[in-house]
C-alpha cells in the first residue's frame, strides 16, 4: 500500500506543466540575466566568505581593492587569467582540458529551473520569473550536479599524478554516497507536493513550508548539499592537509578558475534549491505574508534572495567553525545515518498519506512497542557480553606476568602483576659470602635483572 502511494505520487508528477512559451528575445534576456547573476554572485561570495570568516577569526579580511574590498574577487580572476597555463607531461591533454569545462557548464545549466518569482509583465509580455520549467525539474538539477562531479573525477584521473588521482577517487565515492541521500530527501517533498516541478512545489507551500512538514528531509538535504559541493567539513576531494590540493593540484590559470567558479555556482544552486523545496521559494515569510501584495509583482524576488543569502551564510559559517572530517567518518555518516534516516522518513510520510488517523496511531504504537522491546533485548545482551568480557579480563589480570619471558624486558600492561625480588639484607655480602640471587653485584647504578627462579613478591603494576 505504501509503495503504491509513492508510485501514485510520482506518476501524478509526470503531468506536464501548462505550456507557456516566451518570445525569443525574452528568453535571451532571461538567459543573460541568469548568467550575469551567477557571475556576480560568485564575485560576491568570494568577498563575503573572506570577510565573514575574517570577522569570526577577529581579522580584517580584504579591504584594499575597491570599497570595502568588494572588487577582491575580480582582482583574483584577473590574476588567475595572467598566470602561466601549465599542463603536466604525463597528463591526458584532451581530458585534462575538458574536465574543468565539464564541471562549469552543468553548474550554469542547473539554475535554469529555479523560480525567482511569480508571473510578471515585461514590456507587455506576461512571463514567469524563471528561465524554464520542466515536469521533472528537480531531477534535472540532480542530473546536472552529477555531471559536474564527473569533471572532478576526470580531472584527478587525467592529471597523471598520485594526489589528484586520490582526490578524484574520493570524489567518486562522495558522489555515490551523498547523491543517494540527496535523492531520497527529495522524495518526501514529492509525496507532499505531488509534483517534481519546482514552480508547482512552490505553489504547494502556500499554507505552510515543507521545512515544517518534512523536517527530516530538510536535515538530510542540508547535510547532503554540503557534501555535494565539496565544502568544509566535507571537502575531502581537495583536502590540502592530505592531498596537497586534491583533484586540482596540477591545474593553473583559467582552468583552475573554472573549478573555482563551478564550486561557488554550485553553492548558489543548491542553496536556491533548498529555498525552493523547503523554505517556500519566493513566497513571503510570516508575518510579511499577511500583506496582500507580498506575493505579487516584483516583491517576491526580494524574499527569495533574502532566503538565498541566509542559506549561503550557513555555508560560510560551517567553513569557519567545523574541522574537516576523516574519510571513514564521512562515509559512515552518509551510508549509516543519512540514507537509513531518509528511507524511514519516506515510509512514515507515505503511511501518513495513505492511512487514516486511527490506523496511523495503531501503527505508530505497534512500531514503538517493537522498538522498545528490541532495545531491551539488545541492552540485556550487551550487558551480558560486557560482564563476560570483564570476568575474562579479571582472570587474565590474576595470572603472573614474567617480563623476561621473551628474552627481552617488557613493561607490564595495566592490570598485570609484576613479580619483584625480595629485599636484599644490607650485610648479606659483608662476611665474604656470595650475594644472593638477584642482588646487584657490580658497581653501576642499574640493578641487575631479577632471577626468575627466585621466589618473588607479587604486586600490581
Amino acid at each position: 500500500m505504501i509503495a503504491h502511494a509513492i508510485a501514485g505520487q510520482l506518476v501524478a508528477s509526470a503531468v506536464s506543466v501548462p505550456d507557456h512559451r516566451d518570445v525569443w528575445w525574452l528568453v535571451i534576456v532571461k538567459t543573460l540575466v541568469v548568467f550575469g547573476f551567477l557571475m556576480v554572485m560568485t564575485l560576491f561570495m568570494i568577498w563575503a566568505e573572506r570577510r565573514v570568516v575574517a570577522r569570526m577569526q577577529q581579522r580584517l579580511g580584504p579591504n584594499r581593492v575597491g570599497p570595502f574590498g568588494l572588487l577582491q574577487g575580480l582582482a583574483d580572476g584577473i590574476k588567475l587569467a595572467l598566470k602561466e597555463d601549465l599542463i603536466p607531461s604525463a597528463a591526458d591533454r584532451i581530458v585534462f582540458i575538458l574536465a574543468p569545462i565539464i564541471s562549469a557548464i552543468p553548474a550554469f545549466m542547473a539554475f535554469a529551473v529555479i523560480p525567482f518569482g511569480p508571473t510578471v509583465s515585461i514590456f507587455g509580455n506576461h512571463t514567469n520569473l524563471q528561465l524554464t520549467d520542466l515536469p521533472v525539474a528537480v531531477l534535472f538539477v540532480l542530473a546536472m550536479s552529477s555531471m559536474g562531479i564527473y569533471g572532478i573525477v576526470l580531472a584527478g584521473w587525467s592529471s597523471g599524478s598520485t594526489y589528484p588521482l586520490l582526490g578524484g577517487v574520493r570524489s567518486a565515492a562522495q558522489m555515490i554516497s551523498y547523491e543517494v541521500a540527496m535523492g531520497l530527501s527529495f522524495v518526501g517533498v514529492f509525496i507532499q507536493s505531488g509534483s517534481l516541478s519546482t514552480s508547482e512545489i512552490v505553489a504547494a507551500q502556500q499554507q505552510r513550508w515543507f521545512v515544517l512538514t518534512a523536517f527530516v528531509s530538510f536535515l538530510v538535504y542540508a547535510v547532503s548539499m554540503v557534501g555535494e559541493t565539496n565544502r568544509a567539513p566535507f571537502d575531502l576531494p581537495e583536502a590540502e592537509g592530505e592531498l596537497v590540493g586534491g583533484f586540482h593540484t596540477e591545474y593553473t590559470s583559467l582552468k583552475f578558475a573554472l573549478f573555482f567558479l563551478a564550486e561557488y555556482i554550485n553553492m548558489v544552486t543548491v542553496s536556491a534549491l533548498m529555498t525552493t523545496l523547503f523554505l517556500g521559494g519566493w513566497r513571503a515569510p510570516w508575518p510579511l505574508s499577511l500583506w496582500h501584495d507580498a506575493n505579487t509583482g516584483w516583491w517576491p524576488m526580494l524574499w527569495f534572495f533574502g532566503k538565498l543569502f541566509g542559506v549561503l551564510f550557513v555555508f560560510i559559517w560551517l567553513r569557519g567553525t567545523l574541522p574537516r572530517l576523516r574519510y571513514d567518518q564521512f562515509m559512515k555518516f552518509g551510508w549509516k545515518v543519512l540514507i537509513p534516516a531518509s528511507l524511514i522518513w519516506i515510509m512514515v510520510e507515505a503511511a501518513i498519506k495513505v492511512l487514516d488517523r486511527k490506523q496511523l496511531i495503531y501503527g505508530i504504537g505497534t512500531v514503538a512497542i517493537v522498538v522498545i522491546a528490541a532495545s531491551f533485548v539488545y541492552d540485556s545482551a550487551e550487558q551480558k557480553k560486557q560482564r563476560e568480557a570483564d570476568a575474562q579480563e579479571e582472570r587474565a589480570s590474576l595470572a603472573p606476568f614474567d617480563p623476561y619471558a621473551g628474552g627481552f624486558p617488557v613493561p607490564p600492561m595495566p592490570g598485570q602483576h609484576l613479580p619483584l625480588r625480595r629485599p636484599v639484607p644490607i650485610l648479606a655480602g659483608s662476611a665474604g659470602n656470595a650475594p644472593p640471587a638477584g642482588a646487584d653485584d657490580d658497581n653501576d647504578d642499574d640493578p641487575d635483572p631479577p632471577d626468575p627462579s627466585s621466589p618473588g613478591e607479587v604486586i600490581r603494576g
